[in-house]
């Protein structure tokens, strides 16, 4: 409960999920990033009649996950695999995510600190 009400308290400090981040994704990463990509089109999307929240970087794995479930029923437990890496994909997506909200929060922490540094050498002259 302390993280929430810190969030509350000192909006300033945490980062907002609903929007945007608000540091450039290349700051501290001086060789550069792989670009994430979406892997299965919008078209594909469309047409496995994908919902608009299951449209995220696991969608490839969750056409052919549907896709083998479709091809082997009733005998669905033969698509073990694809299940399996399908909710891999997810959780390696929720794992990232928490590691860019983590990053951006470290950095509006970094820059709330040099905003005080700044200011109290300000006050001191």
């Amino acid at each position: 409960m302390g993280v929430y009400w810190s969030s509350y308290r000192e909006p300033e400090r945490f980062p907002d999920i609903t929007k945007p981040p608000t540091f450039d994704p290349m700051f501290g990463f001086p060789n550069g990033r792989k670009p994430r990509e979406m892997i299965a089109s919008q078209e594909e999307m469309v047409a496995a009649k994908l919902e608009l929240d299951e449209r995220d970087y696991c969608a490839h794995k969750l056409i052919d996950f549907r896709k083998c479930r479709s091809e082997n029923w009733p005998w669905v437990a033969n698509c073990k695999h694809e299940k399996h890496e399908y909710l891999t994909c997810q959780f390696d997506d929720y794992v990232l995510r928490m590691k860019e909200y983590e990053r951006e929060k470290r950095l509006k922490a970094r820059q709330h600190r040099i905003e005080a540094k700044t200011k109290s050498i300000e006050l001191a002259e």
